[in-house]
């Protein structure tokens, strides 16, 4: 016996969102149709993301609109929320739609218990749907993985940034991340 299962577009999903559906403290996205339950946020995933949501704002001003695990509309099936989000800046922040793959410029996920869900369902997507540039912060080994020039479901350039290593966003080669801001 083959169990039905029911793909959801995004539009569905925002009205699921809006009539209350999920309790406002379930942490979900959408992705390839399906509604996915995130991960609890950690103390050492909150320190990251923290310490990142310091440095972007700071070193970059006004060339950025940097959002925390807020949806990026990818296509009519996916709409993740990663956990930081580097957009192209517009005046209006937003406000008439959804951020799509046009407007990131990088995203990042912050991954422990999520790690394997980052590499094998996340990264080919954001790859699949043209995402310039995405981090993976691996918080059990403390390694940055730098994802670049994606092509189909995978990205050609792949590189491990490790401790006494810095990398700078492609889109900002004059700013240069050292491995402690990440990891202290």
């Amino acid at each position: 016996m083959q169990l039905l299962t029911k793909k959801f577009t995004v539009e569905q999903y925002q009205k699921m969102g809006e009539m209350g559906i999920f309790s406002p403290e379930e942490r979900v996205e959408l992705i390839k149709g399906e509604i996915i339950a995130m991960s609890p946020i950690g103390l050492q995933h909150a320190v990251v993301t923290n310490r990142l949501t310091n440095f972007f704002p700071r070193q970059l001003g006004d060339r950025i609109i940097m959002t925390v695990q807020n949806p990026i509309r990818l296509n009519n099936s996916s709409e993740p929320q990663p956990d930081l989000s580097l957009l192209k800046p517009r005046t209006d922040f937003y406000a008439q739609k959804f951020p799509t793959p046009e407007d990131v410029l990088l995203l990042i996920e912050v991954a422990d218990s999520s790690l394997t869900y980052d590499q094998e369902i996340k990264m080919p997507l954001y790859a699949e749907n043209g995402i310039p540039e995405f981090w993976l912060i691996n918080l059990n080994r403390q390694v940055l993985t730098v994802y670049r020039e994606p092509d189909g479901k995978t990205y050609q350039h792949q590189q491990n940034i490790g401790e006494n290593q810095g990398i700078a966003p492609l889109a900002f080669p004059d700013l240069t991340i050292d491995f402690r801001i990440i990891f202290g």
